[in-house]
């Protein structure tokens, strides 16, 4: 099996490429969406703001390539970070109020500002937090509950279904800390930079045939 690592500008590639590597699954780094059908399953990783890195996947190709493959193709992918937030309908990130920057919408819900959902906690949210999954998650075997995962945002996905939310974790506020919809996935967190915890839920998205 091969894993895609899509490349569309943005940072983090190398250490999700190295968690791979440490994993023995063999990674690739797509530069271009027409590789897409040469791979078993995909990460989307994502650091910056969302304005900024859907402008990036529009302007690429991927977001047509994705709405193909994943959403009407099944091919499974799992978003990271920025990643996860791309997912949504709209986000509030690097727009104003009136003008929401369109998502990729395969999981349906919103990304606002921790400020704006009432954290008054430190933010950016940085550092290793407990994540606790609500439901039994494929993402999540062998996994205890209250496991500390790595997180830096200022923004969180706030899903219009409850039972897209996978795990929480709380900073002031409860935050979705891992979703799904069918073959689509996503973590707040960044498993790449969460140790052994984090390299078992890639493990477990690359593995199971549930995902």
């Amino acid at each position: 099996m091969t894993v895609g690592i899509i490349d569309y500008g943005v940072g983090n590639l190398g250490s999700v490429f190295r968690a791979l590597e440490l994993l023995d699954f063999k990674a690739k780094i797509l530069k271009n969406p027409a590789d897409l059908p040469n791979v078993s399953k995909v990460i989307l990783p994502g650091v910056g703001n969302f304005t900024d890195c859907k402008k990036l996947l529009d302007n690429s190709g991927w977001s047509d390539a994705l709405q193909s493959y994943v959403l009407e193709g099944g091919l499974p992918m799992l978003g990271i970070c920025i990643g996860m937030h791309l997912l949504a309908d709209y986000g509030s990130e690097g727009s104003s109020e009136d003008q929401r920057t369109p998502g990729l919408g395969f999981i349906s819900g919103s990304v606002e500002s921790l400020r704006k959902l009432g954290c008054n906690e430190r933010v950016p949210h940085m550092g290793w937090n407990s994540v606790a999954p609500q439901i039994e998650s494929s993402l999540f075997v062998n996994i205890p509950k209250d496991t500390d995962f790595y997180f830096v945002h200022s923004y969180a996905f706030v899903p219009k279904a409850d039972d897209h939310a996978q795990a929480f974790t709380t900073h002031g506020i409860n935050i979705v800390a891992a979703l799904k919809k069918d073959n689509i996935f996503g973590t707040q967190f960044h498993p790449e930079k969460s140790s052994r915890a984090g390299l078992m839920v890639l493990s477990n998205f690359l593995d199971s045939s549930q995902c």
